[in-house]
């Protein structure tokens, strides 16, 4: 009883869904039909028959490279000798995709070898404009012998001028920027002033105290080696004094700073770019000019003047004590022949080789720290070429800025 009642409901069940699409004008939706696994593509094939100078190549089936593979070694077969022209026939060709392609690459090779005519008027488009884009002409070849000396200069004179056009763009910013920061319309933050100011001044004081008393000791040592055989050991100081205000006080205090400030600022600049922050800046809407290039280059320019003036003291003072350690020179003395020797006029040399210097760095180790790539290994390049680029530019401008001096007459 249980299964006949079972049975009669499922009998009102389905006569209820009949009834229903009925209503509704529909019949008794039928179950799609899976399509049979056994069915299978016809298989390809082709025949190739020869009238006269012409062999026509008929294609039938399917050609499809993922069950059939890829049909190679018919040229031969086709390509007999006194033929001159390949056609083909293409009217029972069913489905196809590079399988049909790379016949027909093959066979257009071997004709193109034998002088053969290949015409593909009978193919289908699609097929024509793929074989039409597989025999596009690549780029001409480098006629007569290669010079990859001159390859190299070339591509290093394009590299130059590129990297001059950007560094002069980069110093007319900083002029424009430079300019509305002095009426206090830039974007920049008094804070990151202040913070670039107290690591490219004071925290280089130890390293530039060490190398002005050196600096100075050893132009005291050979001044006294070798004024005094003439017996004018007196005038160390003078020597020690010029020497120190007029060049090395500025030349040096630069070299410290290109090694020790100019990296640091490539090398952030560089890390910056590689881990994107710099686009996240730009899509912030934050002036990237402002809020990263003009703080450092202001912050050099205005600190290596003052590390000038203090080079200059800490120089006199070491060669000081190596006078009065080899001459016996007494302290009242050498200050008084230093006096002597200098002028207002090379201090005001020293300065203005030292804001000089200060802003070319600041410059170079910007400008490098933008160019760099965005990699791990582009920061440690980027700091290195800061450096380099840094120290011998400054050796460059003190020998262009002394020549200007020795014209004015300083």
């Amino acid at each position: 009883m249980a299964i006949a009642r079972h049975r009669l409901i499922t009998l009102k069940r389905e006569a209820a869904d009949v009834s229903i699409w009925q209503r509704y004008g529909y019949g008794r939706p039928v179950p799609p039909k899976r399509p049979s696994l056994s069915a299978s593509p016809k298989s390809r094939a082709w025949t190739a028959d020869v009238d006269g100078a012409t062999a026509f190549v008929a294609l039938s089936g399917d050609w499809i490279a993922r069950t059939d593979g890829v049909e190679f070694g018919v040229a031969q077969q086709v390509l007999k000798p006194g033929v001159r022209a390949l056609r083909f026939d293409t009217a029972k060709l069913g489905r196809w995709d590079s399988g049909l392609i790379a016949f027909l690459i093959n066979l257009r090779e071997a004709a193109n070898k034998g002088g053969v005519v290949f015409d593909e008027d009978g193919l289908p488009r699609p097929a024509q404009r793929l074989l039409q884009l597989l025999s596009a002409p690549g780029p001409p070849a480098p006629s007569g012998r290669p010079t990859p000396g001159l390859d190299r200069i070339g591509l290093w004179a394009i590299g130059l001028c590129t990297q001059g056009v950007e560094a002069s763009a980069l110093v007319g910013n900083l002029i424009l920027r430079g300019a509305v920061a002095v009426c206090g319309g830039a974007g920049m933050r008094a804070g990151d002033l202040v913070e670039a100011m107290y690591d490219a001044g004071v925290a280089a004081l130890p390293i530039v105290t060490i190398v002005g008393l050196l600096v100075g000791g050893i132009l005291a040592f050979i001044g006294a080696t070798e004024l005094s055989k003439f017996g004018a050991g007196a005038y160390v100081a003078n020597l020690v004094a010029i020497g120190m205000v007029r060049e090395m006080a500025a030349l040096m205090t630069a070299i410290i700073m290109a090694g020790r400030t100019g990296g640091a600022y490539a090398a952030q600049i560089a890390a910056m770019e590689g881990a994107e922050e710099i686009d996240a800046l730009r899509a912030l809407g934050v002036p990237v000019f402002d809020y990263l290039i003009l703080p450092k280059v202001l912050a050099l320019a205005a600190m290596m003047p003052i590390l000038y003036l203090y080079g200059c003291l800490i120089g006199i003072f070491g060669g000081l004590c190596v006078g009065a350690a080899t001459l016996h020179v007494t302290a009242v003395s050498f200050f008084i022949e230093a006096q002597k020797s200098l002028s207002g006029s090379q201090f005001a040399l020293g300065l203005t080789k030292s804001l000089c210097f200060g802003t070319f760095i600041a410059i170079v180790a910007c400008h490098v720290g933008l160019r760099a790539k965005r990699s791990a290994a582009a920061v440690g390049a980027a700091a290195t070429s800061a450096v380099v680029i840094g120290i011998v530019g400054v050796i460059a401008l003190d020998a262009v800025l002394d020549l200007c001096a020795s014209a004015l007459g300083i």
